[in-house]
């Protein structure tokens, strides 16, 4: 009986021996040894991102040309209504104010389903809203359908326009969102003269269903936003996962081995590679959409950056127990994907994380089919410098193990596997998304260089559901790539912060008068004796110094020593004094020169924006900070205009109205002014805190 045991000891170990060499040889008929696995969309700074430039252009100048010429049609509509032309401007403040309180839930379409699919679906729906609102039988109608809706559709081709541009660029981001962001002062150079001439030959009517036209032309230019292809980025742990398995008793590798080579008969194609992916924590932030802000997520480099060691041990050892223990679960699986899913649970208490413990839990969700590992206590090594480098967070990794196979035509069927973790990778969970300036002001890009460092150190990895989700195709209403967005765009946490919070209020009241004199200022100075052909291109003024206000304003940020916030302050206080100063004569000449004036001090503030949210509340909270943004700039544009206008009722001049209007530009430039100040002391107060926290 001894004999036959050693017998088939013999043979077990020869065939262990076999099945090694022939995993390690590395032919054309052998996968090669196994790595672990993720993908990261590295911009190519060029190429096919210059046309993407030119349609994200095109986008703008029709989009804002058309938001911010609206003033044209103001005595058409009223006169045809018989109303005033407050209550006419409220339809223009809509749609501007619409199209940026958009902006997070469109941002979070854009991330799931793509720039292409959101632009072009964008751009049907507010060209259609556009055609039947020239068919708009009172004001109220025209509030709702092209104010509110029209404004969302707006959104929906802004937003990709916006962010597409800045996915494809790193190195030349500053040079390709500049160009391209200068689309919106080309838009109001070009459409206010158009939509006067349009009105002229056709009505406000036709004006409307050719406007109608012009954006439908966005479908071709939204076509264009080409996907990004993710590159496979990989860390080989043969020679670690060798040592490994050297450590494992004899039997229990055999009887591994004895189980993957079952599971390979599957007709599901097996890749040699480990995929890493985020795992949602149980407890989530937010409970409505069920998702976590997405700083919460382990970034590709803390994840890729940990030694292949460290991560192999931890695999190897947590595949045995799964095979073992598992074993008639993934039998009864029916074919479906051969993988087991290893959450390596990451935790923080106020106790020193101790040594590695042997008596770890294993928790099976078996209506998923996915089972999660949690170790009790985790090495502080292996925590916080292997990892996730310099933090420990509360969520987790998932190792998704796909089991080596010595079938040749398994192996050459890799393209065609399920497991596609590149599945996962989206615009929004870079970090730098919105950042639209030179990535030279960031101490990350600093650090790590241009390239594959950089992105992967501001990419965070998706949860292996949202992967799932995309490789299914099932219609879902609301899939874990939009509530992650939105869970971070719309993360209220942020607003315990004082300093984003004066920052967010200087930045309601500023779009609570830019629109006015977009809305008034040729209506003012045609009632003053101006000529309507010539008054029309005061906008056209703002909308030239606007664009070579962008160009420089973006110019100088980049200069060392420069300050963004005093520079922003400085010219939201120009533009708040000229506001109120502009109706002291009615001479062409002076209400040209504060058309110029105004121009240039709101290119300072809508170009320095995403720059300042940084330099205030870091990198990691631009997303989070930008949705909320848009909703306080959104609501105020909506607001704006009608309130001003409401004294030109009042008191039958427009005084009234450019005095609120450069009051509120003003106070937002004069609430800014000590934000650098109270930003040290948050930071001082957050340092003291932790320090208490650390102490207790």
């Amino acid at each position: 009986m001894r004999g036959k045991m050693d017998d088939k000891l013999k043979k077990d170990k020869k065939e262990l021996e076999e099945m090694t060499a022939t995993e390690t040889r590395g032919t054309e008929d052998s996968p090669p040894p196994q790595t672990i696995t993720t993908y990261v969309a590295v911009p190519p700074d060029g190429g096919w991102g210059w046309v993407i430039v030119a349609a994200s252009f095109v986008c703008n100048v029709i989009v804002d040309g058309i938001v911010f010429s609206f003033g044209v049609l103001l005595n058409d509509i009223s006169e045809e209504f018989n109303i005033s032309k407050p209550k006419c401007a409220i339809a223009g403040s809509l749609l501007s104010g619409f199209y940026l309180i958009a902006g997070p839930f469109v941002s979070a379409i854009a991330n799931r389903y793509g720039f292409r699919f959101t632009g072009i679906a964008g751009s049907v729906f507010a060209s259609f809203i556009f055609a039947i609102s020239s068919l708009a039988p009172n004001i109220e109608y025209l509030w709702i359908v092209y104010g509110v809706l029209g404004g969302i559709g707006f959104g929906m081709i802004y937003v990709p326009a916006v962010i597409t541009t800045g996915f494809y660029f790193e190195k030349w981001r500053a040079l390709a969102t500049g160009i391209s962001v200068t689309g919106s002062g080309i838009g109001t150079i070009i459409m206010g003269p158009i939509t006067k001439n349009l009105i002229d030959h056709f009505g406000w009517r036709g004006a409307l269903l050719i406007q109608a036209g012009i954006i439908l032309s966005c479908v071709i230019f939204s076509a264009l936003y080409r996907p990004l292809k993710p590159i496979h980025v990989s860390v080989s742990n043969a020679d670690a996962e060798e040592t490994e398995e050297k450590r494992l008793p004899l039997l229990q590798r055999i009887k591994v081995a004895r189980d993957q080579l079952r599971q390979a008969d599957s007709t599901v194609s097996i890749e040699n590679e480990v995929g890493i992916t985020a795992v949602q924590p149980i407890d989530t932030d937010n409970k409505f959409l069920k998702a976590n802000n997405n700083i919460s997520y382990p970034t590709a480099a803390e994840v890729l950056h940990a030694s292949a060691e460290t991560l192999s041990k931890s695999q190897d050892s947590l595949k045995m127990k799964e095979y073992l223990m598992n074993k008639e679960n993934l039998a009864k699986s029916n074919n479906k994907r051969i993988s087991t899913e290893l959450a390596i649970k990451i935790e923080k208490s106020n106790d020193d994380l101790k040594e590695y413990l042997p008596n770890d839990e294993l928790l099976a969700d078996h209506n998923n089919d996915d089972v999660f590992y949690t170790p009790k206590k985790l090495n502080r090594t292996v925590t916080e410098k292997a990892i996730l480098g310099s933090e420990v967070r509360r969520d987790s990794i998932t190792i998704k193990y796909r089991p080596r196979t010595t079938s040749e035509s398994s192996y050459r069927s890799r393209k065609s596997t399920l497991t596609k973790v590149e599945a996962g990778v989206r615009p929004m969970y870079r970090d730098d998304i919105f950042f639209h300036a030179s990535l030279n002001r960031l101490p990350q890009y600093q650090s790590h260089g241009s390239g594959l460092d950089y992105t992967m150190s501001v990419t965070r990895l998706p949860t292996w559901k949202d992967v799932q989700e995309e490789e299914e195709a099932k219609c879902q209403l609301c899939p874990e790539a939009v509530r992650r967005t939105l869970a971070t765009m719309l993360d209220v946490s942020l607003l315990r912060s004082p300093t984003f919070m004066l920052f967010a209020w200087g930045g309601f009241f500023t779009m609570m008068g830019l629109f006015v004199p977009f809305m008034y200022l040729a209506d003012r100075a045609v009632g003053n004796g101006m000529d309507p052909s010539m008054a029309v291109f005061l906008l056209s003024s703002i909308g030239i110094t606007n664009t070579v206000g962008r160009i420089i304003s973006g110019a100088l940020s980049s200069v060392p020593g420069i300050s963004a916030l005093a520079l922003n302050n400085i010219a939201l206080t120009i533009g708040g004094i000229a506001t109120m100063m502009s109706g002291l004569s009615d001479a062409p000449a002076y209400q040209f020169t504060f058309a110029a004036i105004f121009g240039l001090s709101i290119s300072c503030f809508a170009s320095l924006r995403s720059i300042l949210v940084v330099d205030l509340i870091g990198l990691e909270k631009l997303t989070n900070a930008f949705g909320l943004l848009l909703l306080f700039q959104g609501i105020a544009a909506a607001i704006g205009s009608p309130i001003a206008g409401m004294f030109k009722e009042l008191t039958n001049s427009y005084d009234a109205t450019f005095y609120i209007s450069g009051g509120l530009i003003l106070l937002s430039g004069v609430m800014c002014y000590p934000l650098n100040y109270i930003k040290k002391w948050e930071d001082a107060r957050a340092m003291k805190s932790d320090s208490e926290c650390m102490n207790s």
